[in-house]
């Protein structure tokens, strides 16, 4: 008599076990805990800061004027966040007029979808310092090239850059900032 009978656990069952395998994929999609142990280094060197080249033997040695190098218009130091950070930020004026973001020997996490920003938002200590910059005007300057090293990013041109006053590396999927640095100017 028992054997026509079908039990109504087995298709739960699968129906659980399916429904927790795409919960643990999306879970480590949108975490991406490995990026946890995962380093990468980036050590771009300084546009417009090569060192003017030697004029060819037996050419005359007439005294040129120096070429335009790089100047620093604004520079703070990184505080921590979210995740231990460390290092310098620079707002450098390159010879051409044009403006990057240069971070000096960053070390910070790896995460999910950062983004180095510029922002009008003040740099808060500890947790209060967190989640303020998306509250004002900030500009992404494009994504973290690496969490540890030196590395440049572009200031797109018609960027005001009277108008911001930090830098955040901002991280996007959890809306909080893993170190960010008030810009002083020169």
């Amino acid at each position: 008599m028992g054997r026509g009978r079908k039990t109504l656990g087995r298709p739960w069952a699968m129906g659980a076990l399916v429904a927790l395998a795409a919960g643990v994929g999306l879970g480590l999609y949108w975490f991406q805990p490995w990026k946890l142990w995962q380093d990468r280094t980036v050590q771009e060197a300084l546009p417009g800061a090569a060192a003017p080249a030697a004029p060819p033997a037996g050419a005359p040695s007439a005294s040129p004027s120096p070429a335009p190098r790089p100047r620093t218009v604004a520079a703070g130091a990184l505080i921590s966040h979210e995740h231990d950070t460390s290092g310098s930020v620079k707002l450098v004026r390159l010879p051409d007029g044009s403006h990057v973001v240069r971070l000096e020997d960053l070390d910070t996490s790896n995460g999910p979808d950062l983004r180095v920003w510029l922002t009008d938002a003040p740099v808060k200590e500890g947790r209060a310092g967190w989640r303020v910059f998306d509250d004002g005007a900030y500009v992404s300057l494009g994504k973290l090239k690496g969490n540890k090293g030196s590395q440049n990013y572009a200031v797109p041109a018609d960027v005001d850059l009277s108008r911001y006053t930090s830098v955040s590396i901002w991280c996007d999927r959890f809306d909080v900032s893993f170190g960010a640095a008030p810009l002083t100017r020169s």
